[in-house]
């Protein structure tokens, strides 16, 4: 096996882990969105903290998956061609990564103040249930 092949089966692994933590997340996700929403206790907000929650997978997953470009890009197809592609991607989700933070938190990134406390909306209903 040479190195740009072992490279490009790791990129394929670190791809396929961004993929797979979208996909888990997400079922996860719905899953508690359906056990809070059939809740009488936890049904204030779960509408909120669902798309909240879709946004943070999707956010991890888009990360994890730009790594996975990065190491292929760099390591296994070193041209111009693929570089230049690369930042296209790169852009497209970091513009991404804004427009979901920006939904998540009402806010921009910058704006963000280091101590802030998650809105009540966005709690789970385990941090609701021990106030």
């Amino acid at each position: 096996m040479s190195f740009e092949q072992l490279f490009a089966d790791v990129a394929r692994v670190i791809e396929g882990v961004g993929v797979v933590i979208m996909t888990v997340g997400l079922v996860s996700v719905l899953l508690r969105y359906a056990y809070a929403a059939a809740s009488d206790r936890t049904r204030t907000g779960s509408y909120e903290r669902l798309r909240v929650n879709i946004g943070r997978v999707i956010l991890l997953g888009l990360e994890i998956l730009i790594v996975g470009d990065i190491v292929r890009t760099i390591i296994v197809e070193a041209s111009v061609q693929s570089v230049l592609v690369l930042g296209l991607i790169v852009v497209i989700r970091t513009v991404l990564s804004f427009a979901l933070e920006v939904e998540i938190s009402g806010r921009w990134p910058w704006q963000q103040t280091p101590h802030t406390t998650p809105p009540q909306a966005v709690q789970s209903p385990e941090t609701l249930e021990e106030k």
